[in-house]
């Protein structure tokens, strides 16, 4: 008997396993999580683009999406996520270019803020598109699940 299932069955309050049936504990494992902001907040990774792994599914089950809508929101994500992967491309560029002036001789004020530059630029070419984005979600959804999605929001669920 593997020892982790022995402890998350008495921590579970059921005492300890006893049978053969390791089906119905592992069903129950997988499926005892409430349906709370806790734990899609553990189960959704905020590193990804609107702060969920896969932010397409997550959103179209949680606000219910018919397929028009979840065809537009599967557009309007991929253009976030092209924007995002831009502005990391370029915040690594700006960043080499820093660190070249660091190491170089003589440091170039002109070339260093033309890098710090490039990296405000591409942050507000981000904050741009998530605000287009925004609008287009706003057109695209129902009042009930807007209000859905400024929950999901709000609880930390989704990050945008």
């Amino acid at each position: 008997m593997y020892p982790g299932f022995i402890y998350w069955r008495k921590r579970a309050g059921r005492g300890s396993y006893c049978g053969n049936d390791w089906s119905a504990v592992l069903a129950h494992a997988c499926h005892s999580s409430t349906d709370t902001a806790d734990s899609y907040r553990a189960e959704f990774s905020p590193g990804a683009s609107f702060g969920v792994r896969r932010p397409l599914r997550f959103l179209a089950w949680k606000l219910e999406l018919n397929e028009k809508q979840t065809t537009e929101l599967a557009k309007v994500l991929a253009e976030l996520k092209t924007e995002r992967a831009q502005a990391e491309v370029e915040g690594r560029r700006a960043a080499s270019a820093l660190a070249d002036l660091a190491s170089a001789a003589e440091f170039d004020l002109a070339k260093a803020k033309a890098a710090a530059d490039l990296k405000v630029r591409s942050a507000e070419k981000v904050s741009g598109a998530l605000v287009a984005a925004l609008a287009r979600l706003h057109a695209l959804l129902d009042p009930d699940q807007r209000e859905r999605l400024a929950y999901l929001v709000r609880t930390g669920v989704v990050q945008l």
